[in-house]
């Protein structure tokens, strides 16, 4: 399967695969939901009572540095491999890993889970184009049994040059080596819309550019066509033949930026995870732009 196929597989092709009961240690398909505490949804309970059949619940806040201040930081590779490995998912038999969420955007946090495997090493991942909304609008069947898959070895093996850190971003700032791309909301990028998190005012880092993530879908929820994708990124401003670095609140809706890339044949993009969370917390004022109240000491 070429690359820009890989990352992505329609609701038909893994219906057929549920069908014909390809779903086993060659196939995982992982329900990644997850939402804004705003939101008041419970991903984990929804996937108890319905879920695409065979799908196991990845959870992104337990596969996470839990040492950590800030949400959802990237595990290290031993947690990662056990985790993904209590899933059925091994290195050993090359598992092709189906993600998808129950968003209403059509895809929300399938993407970081997607970034997270390429990160650790396994390149067989792809998202289900248009989630659970395509594959319910598709009349497609949903399940609420659920038997858990054996468990497998996966060897993980971070890349590192996949994740940003606080300081890589600061020193950025001055050697201008990557571009920033952030995909929250423009009201939140500008500084004019509140952040969902308590103790963060919006507002954006230095130099970046805003490219909300709802705009590589189609209405209907699936990835808009890789042309449609490269004219986005030039009208911002983005040179896909630079190194280039995605950041949004937490790390999650940054990742949609990666599989835009990706489609669009640049497959290298880092993720600052620490986001905007971290940057507004240790930040200097005059490192936090905002139209709006900015920080103040």
């Amino acid at each position: 399967m070429a690359a820009q196929i890989r990352a992505l597989v329609s609701v038909k092709w893994l219906a057929d695969a549920v069908k014909n009961n390809r779903v086993g240690p060659n196939l995982r398909v992982l329900d990644t939901s997850w939402y804004l505490p705003k939101l008041k949804r419970q991903p984990k309970k929804e996937f108890r009572e319905r879920h695409i059949p065979g799908a196991s619940f990845f959870d992104i806040d337990k596969c996470s540095d839990n040492t950590s201040p800030f949400d959802h930081m990237m595990p290290g590779e031993s947690e990662f491999g056990e985790f993904v490995g209590n899933l059925g998912i091994g290195t050993g038999t090359g598992t092709h890993v189906v993600v998808y969420d129950a968003s209403e955007f059509g895809s929300f946090s399938a993407p970081r889970v997607w970034w997270m495997f390429r990160a650790f090493g396994h390149g067989s991942v792809s998202v289900l184009d248009g989630g659970l909304k395509a594959w319910v609008r598709e009349g497609y069947p949903l399940t609420g049994e659920y038997t858990k898959p054996e468990p497998v070895e996966f060897r993980a093996k971070l890349d590192r040059s996949r994740v940003k850190s606080y300081q890589d971003v600061l020193e950025n700032l001055e050697s201008k080596r990557f571009q920033l791309v952030d995909a929250r909301p423009v009201g939140r990028f500008r500084g004019i819309e509140p952040e969902p998190r308590d103790n963060t005012e919006p507002g954006h880092i230095p130099g970046s550019v805003s490219m909300p993530f709802p705009g590589f879908l189609s209405q209907s929820g699936e990835e808009k066509d890789p042309d449609q994708l490269r004219e986005m990124f030039r009208k911002a401003g983005v040179d896909l033949s630079r190194p280039l670095c995605a950041t949004c609140g937490s790390g999650v809706t940054a990742c949609h930026v990666a599989l835009a890339a990706f489609l669009c044949g640049q497959e290298e993009v880092a993720i600052y995870d620490g986001a905007w969370s971290e940057w507004y917390t240790r930040a200097t004022p005059e490192h936090v732009i905002s139209e709006g109240r900015g920080k103040h000491l």
